[in-house]
């Protein structure tokens, strides 16, 4: 049994892997005191939770307890490798909160410790492990109480702790096992919330997903609709990429896909704002010029520095099918695949500049003929801007359309060519793209 001698506010620490002789705190005790710190604090570092770093040191125990007489006696213990758990001893909670660094893996908490406040708390019993909860959320808690009171201690477990134990039947084999199984189930109580936790935000995720990107408007269109859609930023739900398509009552189909410079939140906010913008302002009728400055004042109203711009391409598509108005806002011109024909990159010579750049700007609208059976894709410069293996050469413009050439060749339409094309993209950066990907695809099967 271990022997109880008088509070010491230091005790030596562990060197070469011997433990010194521990009284009160029977195991390795560390003194609340470090060279260059206040007496009683120890060195400060952010908090972790319970196991952070038990799987590398030798576990450490946070006694709280005002024991005068200093009857509580914590026995020698041992973690399951044998080695001796560290102990700290705190008086009171203010000097427990000091005492809460990094290396601190569970807390024995003697439930008879009066709350700061106590008062205020009215008479609730457990004012004082509440408050511990609070100050440590991250940590395992055993809770201390008298010998015969279960009631109390199983309630300090629904409230929060690990578990309880009885104040005067501690033991070293009972605390040690009992500060194992609390940092364990503290681990794993923590592994499952964050697991819940990252469901219930991928679902919301999904939900934003949905609600962000748009929902085509093509109701009496005879023509066929594919896209896909990858932000750079990794985990994102959107980037500076935006697209839409819509046919108007005079059964016009209009098309667009643009490009906010950068790629954070800001820039994928006003990337949503564009694209909304242009919904509204194409359902009440404006095309071509007039239509891409009232979205580049849209724009400058919206954006956060002078410095953001958009680059954007426009196509409205006569009810036939068999021709296309196009603008171009400093824009990628689109690819088109048309039946008996290689695909190739629309002809256009005059594009006016990226919204936001200059005032007064305008943008002249071409007429294309795209003829009878055509595949029309609009891309964003992420699709040819990854690089080729681990050089320096980017995929560009011609090795875009070399590579589309050949997946059409292979039978590839739709949905499948636009994830094979993404993919190839991607594989051929070596990895993941760091610029936001977004690819529309027009068909008209005759």
């Amino acid at each position: 049994m271990p022997v109880p001698v008088p509070r010491q506010r230091a005790i030596p620490a562990v060197e070469g892997g011997q433990a010194r002789a521990a009284s009160r705190v029977g195991a390795t005790a560390e003194t609340a005191s470090t060279p260059g710190a206040p007496a009683g604090q120890a060195p400060p570092s952010a908090m972790r939770g319970a196991g952070d770093s038990a799987g590398s040191t030798s576990l450490m125990l946070l006694v709280i307890e005002d024991d005068p007489a200093g009857s509580l006696s914590v026995p020698e213990l041992l973690d399951s490798a044998g080695k001796p758990i560290r102990v700290r001893t705190a008086r009171n909670l203010t000097e427990a909160e000091r005492l809460l660094t990094d290396d601190v893996h569970c807390i024995l908490l003697d439930l008879a410790l009066p709350a700061p406040g106590r008062a205020a708390e009215g008479d609730d019993e457990l004012a004082t492990l509440k408050h511990v909860l609070r100050l440590a959320p991250r940590h395992a808690v055993l809770a201390l109480t008298a010998s015969g009171d279960a009631e109390r201690g199983a309630e300090a477990v629904r409230v929060g702790a690990q578990d309880y134990l009885f104040r005067d039947e501690l033991d070293g084999r009972l605390l040690s096992r009992a500060i194992r199984y609390a940092v364990e189930r503290k681990r794993s109580d923590t592994a499952e919330r964050r697991l819940a936790e990252g469901r219930v935000r991928a679902q919301e995720n999904r939900r934003l997903h949905r609600g962000l990107l748009p929902t085509p408007l093509l109701e009496g269109s005879s023509l066929r609709f594919a896209a896909r859609y990858r932000p750079g930023r990794s985990r994102a739900l959107l980037g500076g990429d935006f697209y839409d398509t819509v046919r108007t009552p005079d059964g016009t189909v209009h098309a667009m896909i643009g490009d906010v410079c950068g790629h954070g939140p800001d820039e994928a906010a006003l990337g949503v704002e564009l694209r909304i913008a242009w919904r509204a302002l194409t359902l009440a009728g404006l095309c071509g010029d007039e239509l891409l400055g009232t979205l580049q004042q849209v724009l400058e109203h919206e954006r956060y520095s002078d410095e953001i711009f958009a680059t954007l391409c426009t196509v409205d598509i006569a009810p036939d099918g068999r021709r296309a108005g196009l603008c171009l806002a400093g824009h990628p011109t689109p690819l088109i695949a048309r039946v008996g024909r290689v695909a190739e990159l629309l002809p256009y010579e005059s594009g006016g500049p990226a919204l936001g750049l200059l005032p007064n700007a305008r943008w002249p609208r071409r007429q294309v003929e795209l003829g009878g059976a055509w595949s029309l894709m609009l891309y964003t410069d992420g699709l040819i801007e990854g690089r080729i293996g681990a050089g320096k050469e980017r995929l560009g413009q011609e090795g875009m359309v070399d590579m589309v050439r050949r997946q059409l060749a292979q039978g590839l339409s739709g949905e499948e060519l636009l994830r094979a094309a993404v993919n190839e993209v991607r594989d051929l950066n070596g990895g993941e793209l760091t610029d936001d990907v977004a690819v529309l695809l027009l068909e008209r099967l005759q």
